[in-house]
């Protein structure tokens, strides 16, 4: 079975056969013990560290479907290698790009990104609310009274009659959403305020090195159906980005970046001591970031009872569900309806 894999040491990457070949190279140029994957069990390519390869290996990635996704030093994304869409029809094409161009049509698949994004937000923040209810002496009134400014912006989405309004009531809801974190984690982290490049702080770093593994993974689920990564709704498409990938990302970031970051900070799996802070902002060093990536891949793996199938299914297949639901509406097959957790 194909799963992705992940590269924190810088080194050296070959085709050996029908096997890549991985070598590590350290600061001083010493080789290490070479590693071989299997290509059959290589789903996507996470690079954390210097990757030295030519243009046969990418050939190789490209002939066998596998994206590889590149991060640099400050755990940023810069960039991904995708093989050419397999999967793209025609049909699909023209009938998601006279979404985009119809201001009616785009705008309702929009408000749906923001509605699935607010409904996971409202799951997330009504679990920690319940818990902290349920704690004797813990009884704090700050999440009930942001829930409820989440639940009046949410009523406002039907009312935005076009996207920049619509990305305005998103972001009231992102604000409301991220003030709650310091309540949450209690006093071992503090986020304020939300800050990206750099992340100036611990908090923040753990949530954009999250928001972008759930990109990737969005991104190579996309690539797997016949959607265009490049054309997207809510989000602006540009140069250079893959926007579909930022809409469908929107859904899930709440439950499984979130999630993730509460319950590692909560069970002390993530210290102030895992961070240092540089010129360039704060990182998390090496061993926590290899937990913190174990901890999302074990997330994408977990599975749930899904209601209208009647069986068990991964978040990573959730994620595939919702593109192929996006894609019947674009048909005119089914309306499209998020994914709203209910746990």
């Amino acid at each position: 079975m194909k799963q992705p894999k992940y590269l924190f040491n810088a080194g050296r990457m070959s085709r050996k056969d029908n096997t890549l070949k991985f070598t590590p190279v350290d600061e001083d140029g010493n080789e290490g013990q070479p590693r071989y994957l299997p290509i059959e069990q290589v789903g996507d390519l996470y690079v954390f560290g210097s990757l030295d390869a030519n243009s046969a290996l990418y050939n190789f990635l490209g002939q066998e479907g596998i994206a590889v996704h590149f991060f640099n030093y400050y755990e940023h994304y810069t960039g991904s290698f995708m093989p050419r869409e397999y999967l793209l029809a025609g049909k699909m094409q023209v009938d998601q790009t006279k979404h985009y161009m119809a201001p009616k049509k785009r705008i309702e698949i929009a408000r749906r990104f923001v509605e699935g994004a607010a409904n996971n937000i409202l799951r997330v923040l009504k679990y920690y609310d319940n818990r902290t209810r349920s704690t004797p002496g813990c009884a704090d009134s700050t999440l009930s009274e942001d829930i409820l400014t989440v639940e009046r912006l949410l009523a406002s989405v039907p009312t935005a009659t076009d996207v920049p309004m619509l990305m305005g009531i998103e972001g009231n809801i992102r604000q409301t959403y991220y003030d709650t974190f310091d309540a949450i984690v209690g006093a071992t982290f503090c986020l304020d305020g939300r800050s990206k490049r750099p992340p100036r702080n611990e908090l923040n770093a753990l949530i954009s090195f999250g928001n972008m593994l759930c990109y990737t993974a969005c991104l190579s689920t996309i690539y797997h159906t016949q959607l265009n990564p490049t054309i997207s709704f809510l989000h602006e498409p540009g140069a250079r980005r893959y926007s579909l990938a930022l809409d469908i990302a929107e859904v899930f970031k709440p439950i499984l970046v979130d999630r993730l970051i509460f319950r590692m900070i909560n069970k002390r799996q993530l210290q102030p001591s895992d961070f240092q802070v540089e010129i360039g902002g704060c990182v998390m060093k090496e061993a926590a970031r290899k937990r913190f990536v174990q901890g999302f891949d074990e997330q994408l793996k977990e599975t749930i009872k899904h209601r209208v199938l009647g069986r068990s299914v991964s978040y990573r297949h959730l994620i595939k569900l919702e593109c192929y639901k996006l894609q019947k509406h674009l048909l005119g097959v089914e309306e499209y309806r998020p994914f709203k957790a209910w746990w």
